[in-house]
């Protein structure tokens, strides 16, 4: 197929996380195959300017865009379902990135043709949400191998390490692998958000690392450099990556079902001293053969061709079911909503209180004093004095 005009969304692209990157990977990867993506956003921020850059159409409007999309490529099941109703007669796919979060849950839409896990955990949580397990293809995660290019051979010994995560920080996993890599005399640097030391180019870091602690998109980009890397993140630590469980790793992404022993140190010294300079090379050329991001795009086009003809040929659905299905998709997709905001949601209850408050305390405030009290709260909220 070619030309198609495919509208990726996604909850934000003014961070760094895995899947803002995923977005503009897969979007500079289709207009180099001579398609056109459009980005849906309702967060623009530094990446949305970088896809900008590349010519690529990015809106926090859905009316913004200048011509319906072919097919709509959702993450994020809000965003996703937005689009969707808003162009209607149009179909779509929808990737799930995450197992637990409730952002990511799979949406049950009359025309979302194929839910696509990026792991067998995304697969397990699709499935479990009623989708049948042949309308759910595993496309795994990829890297970019014109960034991230192969580094000069490892040394026999470590000498420097690299956590690699936006979620390290005291507190979570950055303590125990700090300690481990002071027991194996390692220096250890830290990449990620949370210490303030978010990279926008990791490519030009990771290889001047031996030794890589991360997960996920992480761990495989780190791989691809060609660094012996250790699956560690906040909720858990795992294995050094060899060749030997590569395959089986791969299956999970490297993520949270890996991540089966606990932010010990004396487990994460145990994973470095495997540390195998031969087996990582070997390692990373699988990766690099195995995991390009061309591959992945031509999936994906592949899927957008099966998804189109299979639309040309199915039956409509009413408006009235399809908004009902979005209703209940989005409601799922917030997550537990406090006991305030729920009562406050329900007709009558929110001036019934309002009234009840007054009988007990008093007339509100003047508006001068109430705004007054409103920043003092806002500034100790954010430790401003």
């Amino acid at each position: 197929m070619s030309g198609l005009r495919v509208l990726i969304t996604n909850y934000t692209l003014a961070t760094r996380t895995g899947t803002e990157t995923y977005v503009r990977d897969l979007a500079l990867g289709l207009a180099s195959r001579g398609h056109t993506p459009l980005v849906y956003t309702p967060e623009p921020g530094e990446i949305a300017a970088e896809l900008a850059d590349g010519g690529i159409e990015v809106r926090d409007s859905l009316a913004d865009f200048a011509a319906a999309p072919d097919i709509v490529h959702g993450h994020h099941t809000i965003p996703a379902l937005q689009a969707l109703l808003h162009f209607p007669e149009i179909p779509g796919v929808y990737v799930c990135h995450d197992a637990t979060n409730p952002v990511d849950t799979p949406p049950r839409f009359p025309r979302i043709l194929r839910h696509v896990a990026v792991d067998e955990n995304c697969k397990e949580r699709i499935v479990r949400a009623g989708v049948p397990p042949g309308q759910v293809p595993v496309i795994y995660n990829s890297v970019d191998l014109s960034r991230f290019r192969p580094r000069d051979p490892l040394p026999a010994q470590p000498t420097r390490a690299l956590l690699f995560s936006n979620y390290a920080r005291e507190g979570t996993h950055l303590g125990p692998v700090r300690a481990a890599c002071a027991r194996a005399g390692l220096a250890l640097d830290v990449i990620g958000s949370e210490v303030g030391n978010l990279s926008a180019a990791p490519e030009t870091i990771i290889g001047q690392y031996d030794l890589v602690f991360a997960k996920a998109r992480c761990a495989l980009e780190a791989m691809a450099v060609g660094a012996a890397v250790i699956l560690c993140d906040f909720r858990g630590a795992g294995p050094m990556v060899t060749s030997a469980d590569l395959s089986e790793l791969r299956r999970w992404n490297f993520g949270a079902r890996t991540l089966r022993w606990p932010l010990d140190p004396q487990f994460l010294l145990t994973q470095i001293t495997r540390y195998d300079p031969v087996d990582a090379a070997q390692v990373s050329r699988r990766i690099r053969a195995s995991a390009a991001l061309g591959a992945e795009v031509d999936q994906f086009v592949a899927l957008y061709g099966e998804v189109l003809e299979e639309w040309a040929h199915a039956p409509r659905t009413s408006r009235k079911r399809e908004i009902k299905s979005a209703g209940v998709a989005m409601r799922a997709a917030e997550g537990p909503i406090p006991l305030r905001e729920r009562m406050r949601r329900i007709p009558l209850i929110g001036p019934l209180l309002v009234m009840i408050k007054r009988v007990i305390f008093g007339p509100r405030p003047s508006t001068a004093s109430q705004s007054a009290g409103t920043v003092d709260e806002r500034r100790a909220s954010r430790g401003d004095s």
